[in-house]
C-alpha cells in the first residue's frame, strides 16, 4: 500500500529527478576518467559517512579492513588526503595509514605523511608540515568543551567530543523530544563566546572559531602545498557526505576544476556533481580508480 501512495510516488519522482542532476559516480565512471584525462588526480575524502558508516557511538566509527586496504592502494596511486571534522589524531587512529595527508577539525589542523611525499616537487610537504590557523582559540575551545559537558550532563544520549580546534555535540542517541532543549543548552553556553560559531551536520552540532577557514580552504592549501596551486593539469576529486563538505564542493565549482561527489541515499541540495549512496559504493569507486591507474601504469 505504501509503495502505491501519492507521497511515496512523489518521493520516487524527487529521487529520480535528483539523480538526473547528480548521477551515480559509478555509472558515470568512464565520463569522469574522460574529463580527467591527462591530469593529475588528487583525492580528498571525508571520514565519517564516507569511509566509515555513520554509527550511534562516534568513538566506534571504525572503517572496515577492506576499506583500509583500498585507501592504502589509492594513496599509492594518487596524492590522498582525509579532511574531517574530527581531531586529526582521532582520524589517524581510525585510519592508521602513514601514506596520507590528514586535515582534522574541519581543516584547521593539517599534517603531511610521516614518510614524506613522492608527488611532484613538494619536498617541504613532509612530516614537518603543520598548518594550524586557529591555534589562538585552543584555550577557548577547551573551556567551551568543559562547560558543555557540565551543561548537557542531564541530557541522556548527548555526547560532547573535543576535536581540538572545534567541539562536536552529537545528538544521534538523544530522544527527539529533547533535541530542542539540547540546542538551547548549547546556545546558552555559546552566547558568552562571540568568537565562535555554531553549525549543524548529520545529527551533530559543531562549534568552531569564526575564521575564514573551512574544508574548502583546507583543500586549496593542500593543492598549493602539493605544488598544484596554479596548475591546469590537476584534477581534484572530493568525496564527502556532510554539510561541511559543501565548502569544498563549492570551491571546486568556483575553480572549474575537478569535481565533488556527495555520499547520500536521499536528495540534498549540493554543489557536488555526482553522488554515491553509501561507504560501500565509495569503496567500489575508489577500487575502480585504483584498478584503472594500475592498468595504465602497467601499460
Amino acid at each position: 500500500m505504501r509503495a502505491c501512495s501519492p507521497t511515496h510516488l512523489k518521493s520516487l519522482m524527487k529521487q529520480s529527478s535528483w539523480l538526473t542532476e547528480h548521477p551515480s559516480a559509478l555509472d558515470m565512471f568512464e565520463e569522469i576518467l574522460h574529463v580527467s584525462e591527462g591530469k593529475q588526480i588528487v583525492m580528498f575524502l571525508d571520514y565519517d559517512g564516507t569511509l566509515s558508516p555513520i554509527v550511534d557511538d562516534p568513538d566506534r566509527a571504525f572503517m572496515s579492513k577492506k576499506m583500509r586496504r583500498t585507501v592504502r592502494k589509492l594513496a599509492n596511486c594518487f596524492p590522498t588526503a582525509i579532511i574531517s571534522g574530527r581531531c586529526r589524531e582521532k582520524v589517524y587512529n581510525f585510519v592508521k595509514l602513514t601514506e596520507l595527508y590528514y586535515a582534522g577539525s574541519h581543516g584547521m589542523d593539517i599534517k603531511g605523511p610521516e614518510q614524506g611525499s613522492k608527488y611532484k616537487d613538494v619536498s617541504f610537504f613532509d612530516k614537518s608540515l603543520l598548518c594550524q590557523p586557529a591555534t589562538e582559540f585552543l584555550p577557548m575551545i577547551d573551556e567551551v568543551y568543559q562547560k558543555l559537558v557540565e551543561k548537557t550532563n542531564l541530557t541522556p544520549g548527548a555526547n560532547i567530543e573535543n576535536n581540538k580546534f572545534c567541539v562536536s555535540v552529537h545528538f544521534r542517541r538523544v530522544d527527539e523530544k529533547n533535541w530542542s532543549d539540547l540546542a538551547n543548552q548549547v546556545r546558552s553556553v555559546m552566547k558568552d563566546y562571540p568568537e565562535l560559531r555554531l553549525t549543524q551536520g548529520r545529527k551533530v552540532l559543531e562549534i568552531r572559531p569564526i575564521i575564514k577557514w573551512d574544508k574548502g580552504k583546507a583543500l586549496e592549501f593542500l593543492l598549493e602545498s602539493l605544488g598544484y596551486a596554479n596548475c591546469t593539469d590537476v584534477f581534484p576529486l572530493y568525496i564527502g557526505d556532510d554539510r561541511t563538505d559543501e565548502d569544498a564542493f563549492k570551491i571546486l565549482r568556483e575553480r572549474r576544476q575537478g569535481l565533488g561527489i556527495l555520499v547520500s541515499k536521499i536528495p540534498k541540495e549540493t554543489n557536488a556533481f555526482y553522488s554515491l549512496q553509501e561507504p560501500d559504493e565509495v569503496m567500489d569507486f575508489l577500487q575502480r580508480l585504483v584498478e584503472w591507474k594500475q592498468l595504465r601504469s602497467g601499460a
